[in-house]
């Protein structure tokens, strides 16, 4: 076993319940608000590269951009992501049926910490590259047979549909630390030393569920600066 989407979503579902359980309305907010700071540090360093290279912050180069693909952890346990784009231009409309993000809070038995992450995510990613690209989900998984994302005026060429570099994409190991130490640090922020112990306990639980190496390797990111490239 290695890193991998699900293990990413665990690690905010966790977040989600003891933010929800030690804090009520106030670590709902906590959660959304730790999810947007960790998207828009995401979109930030996609769009650093982009600029790098000299390429325009368009949607085409957004999607050329991202950082991640489906490891063979999700295509193992048949998670892997499936959609469909059922308009490209002027509007970019995506229909996701399968998601293994959804795969795992819905194992977890938690939609409604699927529904409050991926109401926003894919939208405060996009706001972090560029924000004057309007990016909406509009439904999800957790309480309907499939996402809609919409990207409106999008731009994109029909005939040559953009694809993920390689060489931007970044390893699940360093996705599952920045999530966890996006969320920890905003968890401090907020709630001072339970929000501290809070983070710790949530660790925990990770090495409970993965094995301890696992919460070892985060650690190990604790100093790292996930704003820039």
């Amino acid at each position: 076993m290695g890193f991998s989407e699900m293990m990413h979503a665990f690690i905010a579902a966790r977040f989600y319940v003891r933010l929800k359980e030690g804090f009520g309305e106030r670590g709902e907010a906590a959660f959304l608000h730790a999810t947007r700071h960790y998207a828009e540090q995401r979109g930030r360093r996609m769009a650093q590269r982009a600029i790098r290279d000299g390429q325009p912050l368009t949607y085409d180069t957004y999607c050329r951009y991202s950082e991640w693909v489906n490891t063979e952890e999700a295509r193992a346990c048949g998670a892997a992501n499936r959609s469909e784009a059922v308009s490209v231009d002027p509007d970019h409309e995506m229909h996701i049926f399968v998601c293994p993000w959804h795969h795992q809070f819905k194992k977890m038995g938690l939609p409604e910490a699927g529904l409050l992450y991926c109401r926003d995510l894919d939208a405060s990613i996009c706001r972090g590259f560029n924000p004057e690209l309007s990016y909406r989900t509009t439904q999800t998984l957790h309480d309907h047979d499939y996402c809609i994302q919409i990207v409106k005026d999008c731009g994109l060429d029909p005939s040559n549909m953009p694809k993920k570099d390689p060489k931007n994409l970044m390893p699940f190991e360093y996705h599952c630390a920045h999530s966890y130490w996006s969320y920890a640090k905003t968890c401090a922020a907020i709630f001072g030393e339970e929000g501290n112990e809070l983070a710790c306990a949530v660790l925990s639980d990770l090495s409970k569920e993965f094995g301890k190496e696992y919460a070892d390797a985060i650690l190990k990111y604790a100093d790292t600066d996930f704003t820039h490239i």
